[in-house]
């Protein structure tokens, strides 16, 4: 019998509506997520003052870190003229000095008389810092104690805070572009590069000349596991990349009745991404779980201003490739895929935290090769999440994929005559899971007592099949 081969021309895909439990096409400003989560458009209510939301100016090596306070926990926050000059978190210590000199913090609103924004810190005030020494995402604590005074600053013994007990009955809502710039890259073996384009039309590394502004890019090009019995030219690899224009969603709703958390909030990632990439070869039998092959981590720490407030949002994403695979069929297969993707949280206080991720996919033309009996499924995929101040709130794995298959079966009969068919498919697909976390509970809601799966999501459709005597 011989072997089964067959080139396939895939037709462009049309729109995906990926619709059902958590994936959909592009939603309208004021849409709702699984189980009529309210989304930013229409979480932050009540309160009394509507805060902006903004991105922090860029921290130099002169300026202060920018820093709030609401004095004894009580009244509105104050920008303040005070710095976290160093913290330690196993034990919750900090020293809070004053800023340096020829600077200083104009506080929004008039503090009272005899309380200066500028008074060292004391017992029962609320700090929000953007990144310091020994606090890289920040700070948000309520001083319990002062220790004492020297030439450095003012020692204080901390406790956690939420974001409820600086933002008060406030409202706030907005989102804020990722700079591409401050994004730290780990890669995690060879052949990874890294470049981004600012907004503001500055770039960097070898393909920064061809990314849409604002946007990171990450190219792959390494080899795979090779099945033991394949032949040189089956060698297995994977190359490509993978492009992403991320942005933080936050929204914050002061208590409408006085109560002590926000009668709504918001927190979680958006943006437009895309991938080119061509898995090759004859990949290596897996048993039980596919393998997953992480090729880089990403970790940004942005800092979004809300009013007085530097809210510290964490942001991480694990790049990877994964591959399925039984050692026998041989796969030659190259996809364009562009899209959008939203995930995050939504609490009401009526139902409390709710998953929301929406995604719409769009797959370009595909030049696609399988060859022998077996199977071959092959993805390039990110996890990420976003959290606050450090703590990891929301997680979401997107992995668009492709899938080949080939059959050949031969069939005798006892008047000596022979005949063999084959089978051949190719599928692309998209996966996307993830969670909530209690960590969340930051916004000052109740805390979640399990995670919250975000719906996982799991949908494939056909591009080319057929079948053929050989």
């Amino acid at each position: 019998m011989r072997m089964l081969t067959r080139r396939l021309l895939l037709p462009g895909l049309t729109a995906l509506a990926l619709a059902g439990t958590g994936c959909s096409a592009p939603a309208a400003p004021v849409a709702a997520g699984p189980g009529g989560a309210p989304t930013p458009a229409s979480t932050a209510t009540g309160g009394d003052q509507r805060l902006e939301v903004n991105a922090a100016a860029p921290q130099g090596s002169i300026a202060p870190t920018p820093l709030a306070r609401a004095h004894s926990g009580k009244g509105r926050p104050e920008k303040s003229a005070l710095k976290v000059a160093s913290y330690d978190r196993a034990s919750g210590r900090a020293v809070i000095s004053a800023a340096p000199p020829g600077h200083s913090a104009k506080p929004s609103h008039s503090p009272a008389p005899g309380k200066p924004a500028d008074k060292p810190v004391a017992a029962g005030d609320v700090i929000a810092s953007a990144p310091a020494p020994g606090a890289p995402d920040g700070l948000l604590a309520k001083v319990t104690e002062v220790v004492g005074r020297s030439e450095e600053g003012t020692e204080v013994k901390t406790a956690p805070a939420t974001l409820a007990s600086v933002l008060k009955d406030d409202g706030a809502e907005g989102k804020v572009p990722v700079d591409p710039a401050s994004v730290s890259v780990v890669p995690l073996m060879k052949g990874v590069t890294f470049s981004w384009a600012r907004s503001q039309g500055v770039r960097f590394g070898p393909q920064g000349a061809k990314l849409p502004l604002g946007s990171l890019r990450l190219d792959v090009n390494a080899g795979v596991n090779t099945a033991k019995d394949a032949p040189a030219s089956a060698a297995a690899s994977v190359s490509g990349f993978l492009q992403l224009t991320p942005q933080v969603e936050f929204a914050y709703g002061g208590s409408k009745d006085g109560g002590p958390g926000p009668s709504s909030a918001f927190l979680g990632m958006s943006g437009d991404w895309s991938s080119r990439w061509a898995l090759k070869g004859r990949a290596a039998a897996t048993t039980g779980a596919p393998q997953r092959i992480p090729f880089a981590k990403l970790h940004s720490a942005p800092v979004i201003q809300v009013g007085p407030v530097p809210v510290v949002v964490n942001l991480d994403l694990t790049c990877y490739v994964q591959v399925a695979a039984d050692g026998h069929a041989t796969l030659d297969v190259q996809q364009d895929v562009k899209g959008d993707f939203r995930v995050g949280g939504s609490y009401a206080t009526d139902k409390g935290w709710a998953p929301v991720s929406t995604s719409d996919v769009r797959s370009t033309p595909v030049n696609a090769s399988v060859s022998a009996a077996g199977t071959v499924k092959g993805a390039l995929g990110a996890e990420a999440s976003v959290g606050l101040y450090g703590a990891v709130g929301v997680t979401a794995d997107v992995a668009p994929y492709l899938r080949g298959e080939g059959d050949a079966k031969a069939v005798a009969s006892s008047d000596g005559k022979a005949s063999a068919h084959a089978s051949w498919a190719v599928y692309g697909g998209f996966d996307l899971a993830g969670r909530l976390d209690f960590h969340l509970s930051l916004f000052g809601t109740p805390v979640i007592e399990h995670r919250i799966p975000l719906g996982a999501l799991h949908r494939e459709w056909a591009l080319a099949q057929g079948q053929s005597a050989v």
